[in-house]
């Protein structure tokens, strides 16, 4: 049976075929981050505490992870192509309809069909890449997926602040949808029809447990800082995400065909890989979620002059990444994920202590050097993930990669603003879940405390790159 490497057009258009999935992979994963900064103006547009606002970023994230398993094993059963073109329709549509400021039950709607769009994107990109490009060319191909998921992730604070500088906040969204149409055209013309395949019979049981536990799990944390933790509401759904959690586990280890084969994790270069990347993205999300708060709200910048400070990030990363890919290459990618982690580290203990008077200068110095902490850590990491796992695996490692990814957002957002809430309320002697305007010292208090937790985490991501480097010698020497 010929295969995609065989096909002479597909490999002809095999750059073309990347560049379309490249535009909707950027796209998808900026829609979760792009948000943030224009919260503030939501609120205050809808009427809306920001707590309730946080749900237009929350609700996209929560429903990619808790669809990505499906649409992955949806697509390895009727053709990854066929739920990637489906995929970019729905994100354009959810996106058109996100940009009309009527209300926030419209605005909800409109993010979950755009997060189902963009988890058929999100969960078929790798395995496509995988099949069309050949052995030489792979690693440089999911190399780039994964510069292109890394840029949408941080750039979006930078670009959100830019557009809110000219336009109304919905067109953040609805710059989504000429770059989209233009996507949608360029894959309607070079990507290929779909190899036959074996029907997989879809996992419906797991499906539906794992959905169950990643909303009620979510939603427990989210509406527990309106609540509080000990409502029985919160404590119903943390048990039914623990339950849901166990018969998920259950129905896995019984399927021939499961969502997810365990078997996977006993590969401990890539599960550790897989690990700090999670609490990298939880890491940065700390810094999406609070730093258009201090910019904005405490230091009464412009969403325009915020944006260009947070654009740093994310120019600095895209100027590092290549060479970092070529250092690693020659040197392994160990040691230079390790530097880049270390940078990391030293750039949450500057935010720890930014303050009301703290020079724009340093301010800007900081947010280069997560940049460039990102920069060397993100590709010689993902490289690992993907290179650990043998050629017939590629598919669910890189749904793995994406679900670590979109879960380290998720659980940065609820952290940070549970974190964040939390400590501001412990300051302020009452309740809160908001900026209290006129009381700037509250929410210098609780983001200091907040960014400190990053900092553990970041540690956390040190030691586990660092037990991996001890692995890879004491194999190496044996």
């Amino acid at each position: 049976m010929k295969n995609y490497i065989e096909d002479k057009n597909v490999q002809k258009n095999r750059w073309w075929i990347l560049t379309a999935i490249g535009m909707f992979t950027i796209m998808s994963t900026l829609d979760g981050s792009i948000v943030n900064i224009a919260l503030p103006v939501m609120s205050r547009d809808l009427h809306i505490p920001m707590n309730q606002a946080e749900w237009v970023v929350s609700i996209y994230l929560m429903m990619i992870c808790g669809l990505l398993l499906f649409f992955g094993r949806l697509g390895d059963s009727i053709g990854k192509i066929k739920v990637f073109r489906v995929g970019m329709a729905l994100f354009l549509i959810g996106s058109l309809f996100a940009g009309f400021n009527n209300s926030l039950a419209l605005l909800l709607a409109a993010r979950i069909v755009q997060a189902t769009g963009a988890s058929m994107t999100m969960a078929n990109n790798n395995g496509i890449v995988t099949e069309i490009f050949p052995m030489n060319e792979r690693g440089r191909a999911l190399g780039l997926i994964g510069s292109f998921v890394s840029i949408g992730a941080i750039a979006g604070p930078g670009i959100g602040g830019l557009i809110l500088g000219q336009l109304p906040w919905g067109y953040i969204f609805w710059i989504n949808i000429p770059i989209g149409i233009v996507a949608l055209i360029l894959g309607t013309i070079v990507l290929p029809k779909d190899l036959p395949s074996r029907r997989v019979p879809i996992d419906w049981a797991g499906f539906v447990t794992f959905l169950v536990l990643i909303l009620s799990l979510f939603m427990g944390i989210f509406l527990g800082q309106e609540r509080g933790f000990t409502d029985p509401l919160i404590l119903g759904l943390f048990a039914l995400a623990i339950v849901a959690f166990a018969a998920f586990v259950h129905i896995e280890n019984h399927k021939t065909d499961p969502l997810v084969s365990f078997k996977i994790f006993q590969n401990s270069a890539f599960t550790l890989s897989l690990l700090s990347a999670f609490f990298i993205f939880v890491t940065n999300f700390f810094f999406n979620v609070i730093s258009p708060f201090y910019l904005q709200n405490a230091r009464g910048l412009s969403p325009e002059k915020a944006g260009y400070l947070l654009m740093i990030f994310p120019i600095v990363q895209v100027i590092v990444a290549p060479v970092a890919g070529s250092i690693a290459d020659r040197i392994g990618p160990y040691r230079i994920t390790m530097v880049g982690l270390l940078i990391i580290v030293a750039s949450q203990i500057g935010y720890a202590f930014f303050n009301l008077q703290t020079s724009f200068m340093f301010v800007a110095l900081m947010i280069g050097l997560v940049g460039f902490g990102n920069g060397l850590f993100q590709a010689p990491n993902n490289t690992v993930v993907m290179s650990s796992v043998p050629t017939r695996d590629l598919g669910i490692a890189g749904g793995m990669n994406a679900l670590a990814r979109n879960l380290g957002m998720v659980v940065g957002i609820s952290t940070a603003t549970t974190v964040l809430f939390s400590s501001m309320s412990h300051t302020a002697g009452k309740k809160v879940t908001t900026y209290l305007t006129g009381q700037p010292d509250i929410f210098i208090s609780g983001m200091h405390v907040s960014f400190w937790v990053a900092t553990g985490l970041c540690i956390l991501a040190v030691i586990l790159t660092g037990y991996r480097m001890w692995q890879v010698r004491h194999e190496a020497a044996v």
